[in-house]
């Protein structure tokens, strides 16, 4: 079956794929620090068979020039999801994010809630962790010091397991080469791993009634899975699940595994109607 090609909009760093199934709910993507609309790309094929899928570039990465401003925030990347939805003519979508994409979903999901028919976070978290703390300062110093070269170098330690990256040594070389290309700036990237560090909803996860996964990987050294399980355990009604294996890009190195479910969990809510906005 021929896939619907990208559908082409005003905004030049959003994509709209439409799916061969009339009336299809929409999935937006949200990458995490790197901020491209590429990261997603094991998914969309997957997805397209029955969701209509947005994705996008954050502000300052890939196509998208708008940098961030000097205190930068979630609340600021969730304006701009939320601005995504009106461009591609979308009411409320399946949220899916990743990393920093799941907290710009969690402040979406918290502030407008009827924008959001389900929220999915992969390796994210109310509060950062002091270990992820810890690998954001070290990858900052190896900027500071070595420049942007090593930093992307260094990039795929905190992305994928070891043995994966021996089996696809060529496919990280050409990423590598294309993170250097496509480095989003230094001034970009410590705004927005500041805005991260400062994000905390831990005091409004119980407010939370959107459907909502934490998928985390046991393996991911930058987020401990532990992150995730407590998302899970103050979110009402949510659901865990943890890849013993894949880690912090697991839905890079477990594509097919990582699609099934979020597929399972995605026609759950497929019919579902967003919640009002709270007046007062």
């Amino acid at each position: 079956m021929h896939e619907p090609d990208a559908v082409s909009t005003s905004a030049t760093f959003l994509d709209i794929h439409d799916s061969a199934r009339p009336d299809a709910p929409t999935v937006l993507l949200s990458a995490g620090l790197g901020g491209a609309a590429g990261y997603w790309a094991p998914q969309l094929a997957a997805l397209r068979a029955r969701y209509r899928v947005v994705v996008y570039d954050q502000g300052g990465t890939g196509r998208n020039r708008n940098a961030p401003v000097e205190g930068h925030s979630i609340a600021a990347m969730a304006d701009e999801a939320a601005a995504v939805l009106d461009a591609s003519g979308t009411d409320a979508c399946h949220f899916v994010g990743h990393a920093l994409g799941g907290l710009v979903g969690l402040e979406l999901a918290l502030g407008r809630p009827e924008r959001v028919r389900s929220l999915t976070i992969v390796n994210g978290w109310a509060a950062a962790h002091a270990h992820t703390r810890r690998c954001f300062e070290m990858r900052l110093a190896l900027l500071k010091h070595e420049g942007p070269a090593a930093y992307a170098r260094a990039q795929p330690i905190f992305l994928f397991p070891a043995d994966w990256l021996a089996r696809n040594a060529e496919r990280a070389a050409r990423e590598e080469a294309h993170a250097i290309a496509a480095f989003q700036g230094v001034e970009t990237l410590h705004r927005r791993i500041a805005a991260l560090l400062a994000f905390d909803a831990t005091a409004r996860l119980a407010a939370l009634r959107v459907p909502t996964l934490a998928i985390a990987a046991r393996d991911d050294v930058l987020v401990p899975s532990l992150m995730s399980e407590q998302l899970a355990a103050a979110i009402p009604g949510s659901r865990l699940h943890a890849f013993p294996w894949g880690a912090h890009a697991v839905n890079v190195t477990e594509p097919d595994a990582f699609n099934t479910l979020l597929l399972e969990f995605l026609d759950s809510h497929a019919d579902r109607q967003s919640r009002p906005a709270a007046h007062h």
